[in-house]
């Protein structure tokens, strides 16, 4: 009987030592030894799947790929040590000089940089399309075009790209899709169900949920995986096996955290989007949201981060964090603690306004990562910072 992904998040487990453990060891240990000098032979010419040394696999690291691979639907996946190392591992081994790619203008910071800064030195570029303009991919796409590249909902504003769309468009023109599934999570959404070849995940954000630990990791098509795999081997970008070891052991509350941030993300929403101090809200499950219709299609749930703009620009934007007495000042998100950001003068502070407002930046906009505190205490300390706004 296939079980739910709930299930599988706590039930798959590398197999048990002679102790027997309920909860699956840490494997401390850099290498593995063999039985003999045919054991080690044949393992080295891969005529045999075990533990060689960490840097290639690990139970640990093991185990923790199986489940997310289990939650999205895949054939199989490779872990990374954060997860920037996770894109740029993916995009090392499907790229070489002379390629395109087609890609979102609305993505992660560090992935616009290394599209536009380290990708041009291969001689590989990159053409952007506007999250609200889908219509323009097809006339993006070259004879040298490998890679279609989105991210839903993305960052820092919150919106939401048709993901089957975006499936059948990569299929007819053979395209490689590949997703940062990472505000949604294996639980909110599959994008492998509407034609992703692979999906990744900072598993820094809401599959740690604690803030402790960084990792990254690809899943998918299996003989894309195992190119992607043999560089991660060879490359040294191993998640270690403790991280691995807590976020595999995150997995099993993984439902159940991003439940409540969701349900307490809803609220807060909807709170933001009645307060005269703010000029507009954008999260995925209001029903004001752009993309609101799309979003029920594709995700479970809305997720835990909200966008919103404070009326009064730059300088505003700045005192409204310095008001918050609770909510923590920084630039992560997915943790239990409720995160808070203004893009425009720190994580995009680089761009010039021309190109912020490109990705829906506006000087007053914030980033808000709801945790798992009470939603009234949320609310308070976000109410009494508002107030403040003159």
């Amino acid at each position: 009987m296939r079980k739910k992904i709930e299930t599988n998040a706590i039930r798959t487990q590398m197999e048990r030592s002679q102790y027997l453990e309920h909860s699956t060891p840490l494997h401390l240990t850099s290498s593995f030894v063999f039985e003999d000098a045919e054991d080690m032979r044949a393992s080295f010419a891969e005529e045999k799947e075990r533990n060689i040394y960490s840097r290639f696999t690990n139970p640990n690291t093991s185990e923790f790929v199986q489940k997310v691979v289990h939650m999205e639907g895949a054939e199989d996946g490779v872990s990374f040590a954060t997860g920037m190392g996770a894109i740029f591992g993916t995009f090392a081994v499907l790229l070489e000089s002379g390629d395109h790619v087609v890609s979102a203008r609305s993505i992660f910071g560090s992935t616009h940089t290394l599209f536009t800064k380290y990708l041009p030195k291969w001689n590989i570029q990159t053409s952007y399309f506007k999250v609200e303009e889908l219509d323009s991919i097809e006339g993006m796409i070259q004879s040298n075009t490998k890679i279609l590249y989105a991210e839903t909902p993305t960052n820092p504003g919150i919106d939401i790209l048709d993901l089957e769309m975006l499936g059948k468009l990569a299929k007819k023109h053979n395209l490689i899709l590949i997703i940062d599934n990472c505000f949604a999570t294996p639980y909110l959404q599959q994008p492998i169900k509407y034609g992703a070849d692979l999906v990744i995940h900072s598993a820094t954000k809401l599959i740690d949920g604690q803030g402790r630990v960084l990792g990254g990791i690809t899943v998918g098509n299996s003989k894309l995986i195992h190119e992607i795999y043999l560089f991660a081997r060879n490359s040294g970008s191993a998640l270690s096996p403790f991280n691995a070891w807590i976020l595999s052991k995150s997995m099993e509350t993984l439902v159940v955290r991003v439940d409540r941030h969701c349900q307490t993300a809803l609220t807060i929403a909807n709170f933001l989007e009645g307060h005269s101090k703010i000029n507009w809200v954008k999260y995925p499950f209001l029903k004001s949201h752009p993309q609101y219709k799309l979003a029920k299609k594709q995700m479970n749930q809305g997720g835990s981060v909200i966008a919103f703009e404070v009326k009064g620009g730059l300088e505003t934007g700045q005192n409204f964090l310095n008001a918050l007495e609770m909510l923590s000042l920084s630039s992560n998100l997915g943790d239990s603690r409720s995160i808070i950001t203004h893009p425009a003068s720190t994580t995009h502070s680089k761009l010039s306004e021309a190109d912020r407002l490109e990705v829906g930046i506006t000087d007053g906009m914030i980033r808000l990562s709801v945790g798992l505190e009470h939603s009234e205490d949320i609310k308070n300390d976000l109410k009494k910072a508002l107030d403040t706004i003159k």
